[in-house]
């Protein structure tokens, strides 16, 4: 089964986007493809800053975007962009560190007006990277995560669950194996 590599390049502990990017890797993991989280904000952040590709931490997170199929990369949006943090680790990456994964650009933000920063911002950087297909993006409200008091997993609105589960759809129709239980999932 292929591996789908989660990304989160929110450098929030508390992140609205690592969750959503969590619940779009829920129904592939229940597909049967293999998941795998990389939280950006774990890595180091001088070795970031100074592009020391070299930084053993570094190369393992290269490593996790070579072994895997299909990337879901998720953002908050600051500035009307994609956050500096995600921008910083994939400057470090190869340039073709994304050759013929399939990858699923996802953003959270405050504001309807920051959706296009999926197709504006993000997708050209992935395209750049040699990422195809690069799905149709998912942008998710931040008013639309709900994260319960109790430590429970995170939800979304209805509307937004139901975008997310079309945008994970068209990424499970990118990789090999039961394109159908991505959906029904």
């Amino acid at each position: 089964m292929p591996r789908v590599l989660l990304v989160s390049g929110s450098p929030s502990a508390d992140s609205r986007t690592a969750a959503a990017v969590q619940l779009a890797g829920a129904p592939l993991a229940a597909a049967g493809h293999r998941t795998d989280t990389l939280a950006v904000r774990d890595l180091p952040p001088d070795a970031l800053l100074r592009a020391d590709t070299a930084d053993p931490r570094l190369r393992e997170a290269a490593a996790r975007v070579a072994a895997a199929d299909a990337l879901v990369i998720g953002t908050p949006v600051y500035r009307a962009s994609f956050s500096g943090l995600l921008k910083s680790w994939l400057d470090v990456l190869p340039r073709h560190a994304l050759r013929g994964k399939a990858v699923l650009p996802l953003a959270t933000g405050g504001s309807l007006a920051h959706a296009l920063v999926l197709d504006y911002a993000l997708r050209p950087v992935l395209g750049s990277m040699g990422a195809a297909p690069v799905t149709q993006g998912c942008f998710v409200l931040d008013a639309a995560v709900t994260r319960p008091a109790d430590g429970a997993s995170a939800r979304l609105d209805p509307e937004a669950s139901a975008r997310l589960a079309r945008a994970v759809t068209w990424l499970g129709d990118a990789l090999p194996g039961p394109v159908a239980a991505v959906a029904a999932a």
